[in-house]
């Protein structure tokens, strides 16, 4: 059993079979979910940008690539570990699909769950599963989807720590070059602890965080703290706006006048 979160050193409950906390597992179903819209922007940017010819331009001793290299390196094959390099001039990581790939493997090896089989007599036979069976084909929409539909086992793995640290610094590599970012929305509710209006939510947290103090609320509690603080600070709002009534000697001055 483990007291903290082997990715973020969170705390977890007593007595959870979990190696990995439930803000974490969230993270990385984000991850796996974007993942698939990623790859078709990867896809759309493998060639290079095109146009009419300039005058004066400087020119080059050999013809340009005819794809793009960084996204290349992201959608193309490649081995599941990085190849030893002695010279230092590999300079990506494991592509998508082979990541994504070996870790469904890692994760059948490591569950030791066994599979039934039917033979052509209807009898049934089990063995030791030997890999992933993907519905659909092991593309990266079909491994993002069954790799999510095992999270709740791998968050509960020693090696989760691994897996999440793999699958963040792919979506860094492939944030960079699409040039995207999980969206942020500012909170109207102030923080509980510092009373400032810093309160966000992003698309691939599960918690309402604060950007100033170490403020961390769940949906359902920011829901609660909402209801619990904005009537008062919205009629206090409406107090300061709405203008005043003037004495009634003022308004008998302005009469005569």
């Amino acid at each position: 059993m483990n007291d903290i979160c082997i990715s973020c050193f969170g705390r977890l409950p007593d007595d959870s079979p979990r190696t990995g906390c439930e803000a974490c597992e969230y993270r990385v179903h984000t991850w796996l979910r974007e993942l698939p819209r990623q790859w078709v922007l990867l896809q759309d940017m493998l060639h290079p940008d095109t146009g009419p010819a300039r005058r004066g331009g400087i020119g080059r001793a050999h013809a340009p690539l005819p794809v793009r290299l960084e996204a290349l390196d992201l959608v193309g094959p490649g081995q599941v570990v990085l190849l030893d390099d002695p010279h230092g001039d590999q300079t990506s990581g494991v592509p998508i699909t082979p990541l994504l790939y070996g870790w469904a493997r890692y994760l059948t090896a490591d569950a030791d769950v066994p599979v039934a089989r039917r033979d052509s007599y209807g009898t049934i036979h089990t063995s030791r599963c030997e890999g992933p069976w993907i519905r659909g084909g092991g593309d990266v929409p079909g491994l993002c989807r069954w790799l999510d539909a095992y999270l709740f086992y791998a968050a509960t793995r020693p090696w989760w720590d691994d897996l999440y640290e793999q699958l963040e610094q792919l979506l860094n590599r492939v944030r960079r070059l699409t040039h995207t970012r999980p969206l942020t929305r500012a909170k109207d509710a102030p923080c509980p602890l510092c009373s400032a209006w810093s309160l966000v939510e992003r698309d691939d947290e599960l918690h309402i965080t604060c950007t100033i103090c170490p403020a961390r609320l769940t949906p359902d509690e920011y829901d609660v703290h909402r209801a619990a603080v904005m009537p008062a600070l919205t009629a206090f709002a409406l107090h300061m706006i709405t203008p005043k009534p003037k004495p009634k000697a003022e308004d008998a001055a302005e009469a005569a006048a």
